[in-house]
Order: structure tokens, then C-alpha cells, then sequence
């Protein structure tokens, strides 16, 4: 059958099987009428297909001519915003929650070590100028080792926040002294400057300001070798624009100022002065306050405050100088309310805080410090005071719990920071802080008759590259606060160590007589009423500290994994030390026979063995584990050599036996009445000689 005899409808449905021309064969069976319809259709795709291109062609030339008007409009919408909106966009990020927490590295090097800091950025107000020294983006932890200069300073049209660097160890002032010259020397590399120079009139402090006044002019001979490279300032800088403190010379490059502060604040320089002589004669003449009073904050907040006018822009033109504020201090400041409104002025002002300190002790307060008179015609023998130095965190993040069965003394470590409120001063404005001790020495253990006058007694140091990942969080009460309620571990460890110190077994009885039933019954019962007193405040550690062990493996703060796993780890420890000595000695009631024929003596001697209960070993275990595992991550930390203090004293018990001779002591022979041989003619003489008299130490 041919196509000619196919009814339309079959025709269509050829034509929808295929997309194809027709074939050959195909092509005389068509119809003419169906040949010039699809002729037809042909014709009227063709001129949609030019139409449309035609319209795609307008539509794109039109695209092309369109973005100069489009981009006009774009930079009206940002002329007409504002800035505080902008701000506040960046504010709403909440930075407190983030995931990486901010925490600064601690140090412990000598002017000469590499120094180790780690900064990063953080979103805050902008400031009215902007800090002097440039912004350097680095990973959470991370720590320059090799870089031990600041970057230059930031240009005056970038509005950026810089943190400082904290724990940075030296051992005198003059090494700190030596590294904020260069400080000083940027500085002045970007425009004049201005250093202030506060004091502490304590008279601890008296050797700390000698190294210092000393050490002026080796600042000065860096500023010849300045000038000698780069020439005399440009006659360009307009220094007119500033309202400046009258009398100041505003062609010198280099001014100092002095301010003093004790209970009261006082400065010494009401015109800053460049004459280096007259600055070295101010820090000599400086009064020791006697009032134990340090009101540090006040006097950082009173200098920028006095100097912040050399800071502000005028005309559209930079500040006339850089300020930079350097204090020396051995304590941690009798004005801690004070803080927030120094940073507030300081960070506004661009004017870094440069703290020459101390280490503050690790998860302490106090601290002892070498007494030596500093008369001599008085007693030189050395004496110890308590001065508040620490603690390096906000809140208190150790568990307050000494040593036990070996009956040794908690070391005092230095933590690798300085007191919390100075140092975050120091971190929030750019500056640096420096652990001052004379005896730092991180290759061992610092013994007390090492220690210098007026240092502060620390028998452990740590490395810098050990220390840089526990920084503390430099953070606002607030928001430090908000951190340690959204995580059950960090809130268990804080509740915890704001609890009373418990106390373990300081000296538990370890022999007991076993000839008279009847008395030795009585001496256990005597022993386990001391250990029943200690069980209960261990036992409630134990289980505020219990909700954080679900979330260890989520903590990603090796500061708070370190702290929490030593916590539990010493608690758990020393609850089981105290609960299975009572209940050995609840065992030794019911009976125990002697193996030996001659002894007569019971002996409890510490053992890797608990044998009085599955419960206590399972804890035992759990506390091996725990402090184990800070050993292995934290290692050349202060939490793993706790930890590995604690775990050289076994937590078990055990009982063994001895023979005690109960003869009396032979009679003595009483020299056969002979009279004393007279003291040799040196005694005789120390008998006669008077003793320097000696004072009452002085609140330090």
C-alpha cells in the first residue's frame, strides 16, 4: 500500500515518529498540498527564529548600557547608610559563641628566647582612632616562634582591632625593657611618640625601677641610630592640628612622662620631657608608699585620659603622636573595677598597654614572697609575705585539693600568665605582658634558697610552646560567663572550685599495735572517725564535677580538657584513698592474724591494689585513666605535672606486718657527773654579739 493512500491521520502519525527529513523514496508519494504546507511551516520558523534573535540582541545591548546607572545607584544606597548599622551587623555575630574560643598564649623566655604570642581578630566598637600596631590574622593556638617583632604599625585610615600578646617570660625588668624598645622604635617609625611610664611605689618594686632607670639610655642611643638612618623628621608632619598640653616640644621625636601610683596617683612630669637625665632623676626620687595599695587601673585610666587630646584626628589629619603606656607592677592591682573603663579609653584612643609584671600562680590567688629588708642595718634574714599576684583566669578553674599519703606539700607552679585583670588590659589594647621572675628556669625545679629578694616563691616554670594553647579567656564577665553556662563541663569544673578546699588524709595513722584486742579495736575506730570527717566534702566534688564527664570529648579547649580531666581525676583519686582506708581498717576490726610468729604489729601501706570494694576500684580506674590521659595530651604543662605527682602515690591500701620491740628503754649513763665542756672561744663570741634588730614586713 502506498503513502498516497493513507488518510491524514496516519500521515501525522509518521510525522511525530520521526524529526527527520523525508527519504527518497518517500518524497513523490507526498501530496503537492502537503509538500507546500510544510514548505510553509519552514518559512514561518525561519522568520520566528530571526525575530527572536533580533530581540535577544536588543535585550543584551541594553544589559551593556545599563551598569554605569546601576552601579551609581549602588554607591548612594552606601553613602546614605550607616555606619552604626553596619556595626551592629557585625556585633549581632556574637562572637562569644563561636566555636573556637578566644583564649592567649602564655610565655616563658628571656629577652633574647623567641617569643611566643598569638593574636587574633575580634569584633568590637570601632574606634574613634585606631590602634598603632597592625593586625596579624593567625589560627586559635597558633604561635610565631620566629617572629619576635611586631609588625609596623597599621596606617591611620585602617579601623582594626589588635590583640596583644600575654606570658611572655623574662627574667628582669631590663629584659622587658630591652624588647619594648623596639616596641618604642616602631612606634616612632609611623610618628612621634610619647611613652608614659607608671610606677609602683611599693617597695618591693624598688630594684625593678633601678633596672629600668638604667636601662633609659640604651633607648635613647636606639633613637641616634634611628635618626642616623632615616634623618630628621619631615618638615610635612603638621603637629598644629592637635590639641596639645601646652609647653610640650612638639619637634622632639621622642617624649617621656612619669606618673606614680600607690593609694594615691601622682604625676611627676606635667610637660613630658625628651631630657633623659631628668626622667632617670624622677624614677630615683619616686616615694615608696607604704599603704600596700595599688591602684593601677586608676592610674591607666587617668594617663590616657590626661594624653588622649595627642590622639585624636583633626582637620582629617593623623594624630600627633603615638602614646604608649608602659607599667610596672608586682601585683595584680587593689582596683580591678576599674578595668573595663581602662580598656574602654585605651582601645578607643589606640594607646597600647605595655605591663612589665609578674607570673601570677597557677589557679591561686596569693602567692609567697622573699622579705629581705632593704635596710641593712636591720635583720637581712629572709622572711615570707603574702602578696596578691594571680590567679591567671577570671573565675577559679582548679579544684582546691591538696596532696595526700605522701604527705607532701602542693608545689607552686607559675601558671604562664600574669593576674587575669592586668593581663587582659594588656591583651585588649595591643600591648604585651611580661612575666618577670629573676629565677626562671623551665629545665628544672627553682629551690627556695635560689630565689632573689622580693621574688615570689615558684618552683616550677613551663616553655612558651607548651603554654601557647592554654591561653585564659580574655573575655568580658559577661561573656566569660556565658561561655562556662553553655558547656555542663566547663560549669562543673568552675562550681567545683569555688567549693572549700577538701582536704584528704594529710597524716592518717599507718601502725597499730596488735597484742590487746581491746586497744587496737579502739585505735581503728580513733583512725577511721578522721577519714569519715574528709569522705563527705570529697564526695560532693565527686559529683558536681560528675554532669562534665558525658561532654570531654566535645570540649574543644585543651585549657578546659586539661582542667576538668585533672580535677576528676585528683578527686576520684583521693576518694578513694580516703573511703578504702576506712574500710580497711573496718576490715582489720573483724579480725586479722599475724603470719609471722614473732610480729606483733599491723601496717597500712599504700598500694596499686584496692581490694575492699568493686565500686572503689572501678573509680580507681576511672581516675588512672583520667590523669594518664593528661599526662599524654598535656604534656610540659602545669596539669600534667600534677598529674603526674599525683600518680606516684598509689590509691589503694594494704595491710602488712612487722615485729615493734615493747622492752623498756635502757637506762642512760649520765656522763659519770662530769660538767659540760665550756663553748669554743667562736660560740662565746655569736653569744655576745647583738642581733640587728628587725621590723615587721611592710604590706607588699
Amino acid at each position: 500500500m502506498g503513502l498516497s493512500d493513507m488518510d491524514s491521520s496516519e500521515t501525522d502519525d509518521l510525522r511525530t515518529e520521526s524529526d527527520a527529513l523525508p527519504q527518497d523514496g518517500q518524497v513523490d508519494a507526498w501530496s503537492e498540498e502537503e509538500l507546500e504546507e510544510e514548505a510553509v511551516l519552514q518559512t514561518d520558523e525561519s522568520a520566528a527564529l530571526f525575530g527572536s534573535m533580533a530581540v535577544h540582541i536588543l535585550i543584551i545591548v541594553a544589559l551593556a548600557i545599563m551598569p554605569t546607572q546601576l552601579i551609581e545607584e549602588d554607591d548612594a544606597v552606601v553613602i546614605v547608610s550607616s555606619p552604626v548599622e553596619t556595626e551592629s551587623e557585625t556585633i549581632i555575630e556574637e562572637v562569644v559563641y563561636s566555636e573556637i574560643p578566644e583564649l592567649a598564649p602564655g610565655a616563658n623566655s628571656t629577652a633574647e628566647a623567641d617569643m611566643a604570642e598569638a593574636s587574633a581578630e575580634m569584633f568590637a566598637e570601632v574606634a574613634e582612632i585606631p590602634s598603632p600596631v597592625e593586625i596579624e590574622k593567625s589560627d586559635l593556638g597558633d604561635i610565631e616562634v620566629n617572629r619576635i617583632f611586631s609588625q609596623p604599625m597599621a596606617p591611620m585610615d585602617r579601623l582594626v582591632d589588635q590583640k596583644g600578646n600575654v606570658g611572655e617570660g623574662a627574667t628582669g625588668a631590663a629584659g622587658a625593657v630591652d624588647r619594648l624598645t623596639y616596641e618604642i622604635l616602631q612606634s616612632m617609625e609611623e610618628r612621634p611618640t610619647l611613652v608614659v611610664w607608671l610606677f609602683d611605689q611599693s617597695g618591693s618594686l624598688h630594684r625593678q625601677r633601678r633596672e629600668i632607670r638604667d636601662r633609659f639610655d640604651r633607648i635613647y642611643d636606639e633613637l641616634g641610630i634611628l635618626r642616623q638612618d632615616k634623618g630628621a623628621q619631615s618638615e610635612g608632619d603638621n603637629l598644629a592640628s592637635a590639641k596639645k598640653p601646652r609647653g610640650i616640644n612638639h619637634d622632639a621625636q621622642l617624649l617621656n612622662s612619669v606618673i606614680g601610683f600607690g593609694e594615691n596617683i601622682t604625676l611627676y612630669t606635667e610637660t613630658p620631657t625628651e631630657d633623659v637625665n631628668e626622667i632617670k632623676s624622677i624614677v630615683d626620687k619616686i616615694e615608696t608608699d607604704t599603704s600596700g595599695v595599688e591602684r593601677v587601673f586608676s592610674a591607666v585610666k587617668m594617663a590616657a585620659d590626661k594624653y588622649k587630646p595627642l590622639r585624636v584626628r583633626r582637620g582629617g589629619q593623623d594624630p600627633a603622636r603615638n602614646v604608649l603606656l608602659i607599667v610596672v607592677t608586682d601585683e595584680k592591682g587593689d582596683d580591678e573595677i576599674q578595668v573595663e573603663e581602662s580598656i574602654d579609653i585605651c582601645r578607643k584612643y589606640g594607646i597600647p598597654v605595655h605591663v612589665i609584671g609578674v607570673p601570677a600562680p597557677f589557679g591561686r590567688a596569693e602567692t609567697l614572697v622573699k622579705y629581705v629588708d632593704p635596710d641593712p642595718n636591720y635583720d637581712q634574714t629572709p622572711r615570707w609575705a603574702s602578696v596578691d599576684q594571680g590567679p591567671e583566669s577570671f573565675m577559679p578553674e582548679r579544684v582546691q585539693l591538696p596532696f595526700t599519703a605522701d604527705f607532701s606539700q602542693e608545689p607552686t607552679i607559675d601558671s604562664g600568665f600574669g593576674p587575669y585583670s592586668l593581663t587582659r588590659l594588656s591583651y585588649e589594647t595591643g600591648g604585651i605582658y611580661f612575666n618577670v621572675h629573676p629565677n626562671r628556669n623551665v629545665a628544672r625545679k627553682v629551690r627556695r634558697n635560689e630565689l632573689s629578694a622580693y621574688a615570689s616563691d615558684l618552683e616550677y616554670f613551663f616553655d612558651p610552646s607548651a603554654m601557647s594553647r592554654y591561653r585564659p579567656d580574655y573575655l568580658s564577665p559577661r561573656d566569660y560567663m556565658t561561655k562556662v553556662q553553655s558547656s555542663p563541663l566547663r560549669k562543673a569544673l568552675v562550681s567545683t572550685a569555688q567549693m572549700k578546699p577538701a582536704t584528704g588524709i594529710s597524716k592518717p595513722r599507718l601502725e597499730f599495735l596488735g597484742v590487746d584486742q581491746a586497744r587496737l579495736a579502739s585505735d581503728l575506730t580513733e583512725a577511721q572517725k578522721q577519714a569519715a570527717r574528709l569522705e563527705q566534702p570529697l564526695n560532693m566534688m565527686a559529683i558536681a564535677l560528675q554532669p562534665g564527664m558525658d561532654y570531654r570529648e566535645k570540649e574543644e579547649s585543651p585549657r578546659w580538657s586539661a582542667g576538668y580531666d585533672l580535677a576528676m581525676g585528683r578527686v576520684l583519686a583521693q576518694k578513694v584513698r580516703t573511703e578504702t582506708y576506712n574500710a580497711m581498717l573496718a576490715k582489720a576490726k573483724l579480725g586479722m592474724k599475724f603470719e609471722g610468729e614473732k610480729n606483733n604489729t599491723w601496717v597500712l601501706q599504700p598500694s596499686d591494689e584496692v581490694s575492699v570494694g568493686s565500686r572503689w576500684k572501678r573509680e580507681a580506674e576511672t581516675a588512672r585513666e583520667l590523669l594518664e590521659t593528661v599526662v599524654n595530651n598535656h604534656p610540659g604543662t602545669p596539669w600534667a605535672l600534677l598529674a603526674s605527682k599525683e600518680l606516684e602515690v598509689p590509691i589503694g591500701w594494704k595491710w602488712t606486718e612487722k615485729f615493734t620491740d615493747l622492752s623498756p628503754p635502757a637506762p642512760r649513763n649520765p656522763g659519770n657527773n662530769n660538767n659540760a665542756p665550756p663553748p669554743p672561744s667562736d660560740d662565746q663570741k655569736r653569744m655576745i654579739e647583738k642581733k640587728a634588730p628587725q621590723r615587721p614586713i611592710p604590706k607588699l
